[in-house]
């Protein structure tokens, strides 16, 4: 069995990479709210200008997992933070340390940056990614903020009859 790699994502790998973002939704239950495309992601990872940039975990020759994540800022800190979006390897290729081999080529891309820290969610329910992010030393990292956000359509009712 040859080791593990990570290494950024090429346009290349853009169908597996898809289907590795399918299997992710259809796991946590939110496959319902897949409306994208491989073409609109690689045009996130690859276009002008980058919304998006990602790793492939390669096992034994093959693309078997993947971190995306973008940049975020605080203006309180005056430094950016990196936001995890997706962090998935594939339930075969689970027990070779690939998620950890991810997480750590994204710390080290965080901190070559000048990041102060890396954040990302994770559903409530899925114990295994806990247990395995605490085995790292991540904890829960806002207790006393709730997080808000708005749809599309919220949006543009905003847009729209905000003024």
């Amino acid at each position: 069995m040859t080791r593990g790699a990570a290494r950024p994502v090429r346009p290349a790998d853009l169908p597996r990479l898809w289907e590795m973002v399918l299997e992710l939704a259809a796991y946590e239950r939110l496959g319902h709210l897949v409306t994208g495309s491989a073409g609109q992601l690689g045009e996130a990872l690859f276009g002008t200008p980058r919304r998006l940039e990602g790793l492939i975990a390669e096992h034994d020759g093959g693309p078997v997992g993947y971190a995306l994540f973008h940049e975020t800022f605080s203006s309180f800190r005056t430094r950016p933070k990196l936001w995890l979006e997706d962090l998935y390897v594939r339930p075969a290729a689970r027990g070779h340390r690939l998620g950890r081999l991810l997480l750590a080529e994204f710390a080290r891309i965080a901190l070559e940056r000048g990041c102060y820290r890396v954040d990302w969610h994770v559903l409530d329910w899925n114990e295994p990614a806990i247990g395995f992010y605490r085995s790292l030393g991540a904890e829960h990292a806002a207790a006393d903020w709730l997080q808000y956000g708005m749809d599309e359509a919220g949006l543009r009712a905003l847009a729209r009859d905000g003024r």
